[in-house]
């Protein structure tokens, strides 16, 4: 008797939802499981948890205000990664992308925004970041066509340079770093929050959304009619799919992969613009981990669109949600999101994999005897 792992030809959409769900469900109850060893009812931590406190709290528009904060630069990033995942280029860069496209929003913000109208330094600050962090990750994909490099180990290793050359500014205290608040003794980031700041839109009584969140709904339609209806975005799955059959007709493979890994950092760059832009001031954490977060969720969502908007949200109120019942439930630290996090991935891929693949038994020299 043996077991042999084959192909589904096809799985119903409805028993894919079926799998996620249970694996959501396990997860969840493992994490009940752990509360309930440490003290703390699992029912009041995850009520609390994913209303984010809102339940009676007469300032429960600021909770959500920072929900969406948290929100916006996470999707743009998974969507950013998912255009260099479909073509098969592993993008692991995304937190220094975000680094050098903050580090190019903040020095707009700083240098210009005294002199130009707010609108116009925005939209400085918004193409900046998109520059510097399209040309990070550029660098990249230029040393993979050229010499065939891994971009997996440059682009992880290049999260480390954009780090280090945030810190480094943040830690020296000189006349060129502009970056730095010259009046205070010690070194700490300029604010900028009163020189240029993303508008709100009224939405009645004091809650304003802030114009970020209806540009990354509306920027994740474009990256959805980008890849679905035009010859680039084809272009982006016939490479993903085999860049031999790519060459064979005809296009360039190349410059396909130049094209797509800078517009996947760029998109990271303007979530890094949304993000100090909605701040107004820098931080060595201004990432707050959405490059790899971002990873994350890009494979949950399986690379798509929609999905990733959704598993962003979900994500967000994760973190977000955990944040607010820790405050309320001392045994538990915030971290517990992560640990959580990362038992819903592993769950879900194990769910993904069953999608998949069927487990057949066996007799050696016999047929299958069935599937599970």
């Amino acid at each position: 008797m043996g077991l042999h792992i084959v192909k589904r030809e096809s799985c119903p959409l409805w028993k894919k939802a079926l799998f996620y769900l249970a694996a959501i469900v396990v997860a969840l109850s493992l994490g009940g499981v752990i509360l309930l060893a440490i003290g703390v009812d699992p029912i009041a931590y995850y009520t609390r948890m994913f209303t984010m406190g809102t339940i009676g709290n007469r300032i429960a528009y600021k909770t959500f205000i920072n929900y969406l904060i948290r929100f916006v630069p996470l999707a743009l990033t998974a969507l950013g990664l998912s255009l260099a995942f479909k073509m098969r280029f592993w993008n692991i860069g995304g937190e220094g992308q975000f680094i050098m496209g903050s580090l190019a929003a903040s020095a707009v913000a700083l240098l210009l925004g005294n002199s130009l109208p707010s609108a116009v330094t925005l939209i400085l600050m918004c193409l900046a970041a998109m520059l510097a962090a399209g040309l990070y990750g550029l660098v990249v994909a230029a040393l993979k066509v050229k010499f065939g490099t891994n971009e997996t180990l440059m682009t992880l290793m290049l999260n480390y340079v954009a780090l280090y050359v945030l810190t480094f500014l943040g830690e020296t205290k000189a006349d060129w770093n502009f970056f730095l608040d010259p009046e205070s003794l010690r070194p700490v980031f300029a604010s900028f929050s009163d020189i240029v700041s993303f508008p709100g839109i009224p939405m009645g009584g004091k809650f304003s959304l802030n114009i970020c969140v209806v540009l990354t709904v509306l920027i994740g339609v474009l990256v959805y009619v980008y890849l679905r209806y035009t010859k680039q975005g084809y272009e982006i799955n016939v490479v993903g799919d085999s860049a031999g059959t790519a060459k064979y007709a005809g296009m360039k493979v190349n410059t396909i992969v130049l094209r797509t890994v800078f517009l996947s950092a760029a998109l990271i760059g303007l979530a890094a613009a949304f993000k100090v832009g909605t701040a107004g001031i820098l931080s060595t954490s201004i990432t707050d981990d959405v490059g790899w977060t971002g990873i994350i969720v890009a494979w949950l969502a399986q690379l798509n669109t929609w999905a990733i908007l959704l598993v962003s949200a979900l994500i967000s109120l994760l973190h977000h949600g955990s944040v607010i019942a820790a405050a309320t439930f001392s045994q538990v630290d915030s971290s517990f999101a992560n640990m959580l996090q990362g038992v819903i991935l592993f769950l879900v891929l194990a769910a993904d994999f069953y999608t998949r693949f069927r487990v057949v038994t066996f007799k050696k020299g016999g047929k299958d005897n069935g599937n599970g």
